[in-house]
């Protein structure tokens, strides 16, 4: 089973070191936001709870695909997705893509 583990520091460690981050540093709490770029640029991944309409949308995550070869997509993720979940799911992408 999945657990709900800090955002930022999953984010971080499913995302390979390779991956451009920004915000949610060991000190900065799990409220604030985190953004992670594959090293191709093809794949963004956010936690976004400083929005304060996220959390009324119950959206706090954003995935944006941008395909070489086709239109970009955006996936989002609520409250109660696992970080550990979203953080695989980009991590997969970036794994089987042709970006």
């Amino acid at each position: 089973m999945l657990s709900t583990g800090s955002p930022p520091t999953t984010v971080q460690g499913r995302c390979s070191i390779s991956w451009t981050h920004s915000g949610g540093r060991s000190s900065t709490p799990p409220e604030a936001n985190v953004h992670a770029t594959s090293p191709d640029g093809c794949v963004y991944v956010g936690w976004l709870p400083e929005d304060p309409s996220a959390w009324q949308r119950n959206i706090v995550w954003h995935v944006r695909v941008q395909p070489a070869d086709g239109d970009a997509w955006v996936q989002k993720f609520g409250l109660h997705t696992p970080s550990e979940a979203v953080a695989g799911f980009p991590a997969a992408l970036v794994t089987h893509s042709s970006c």
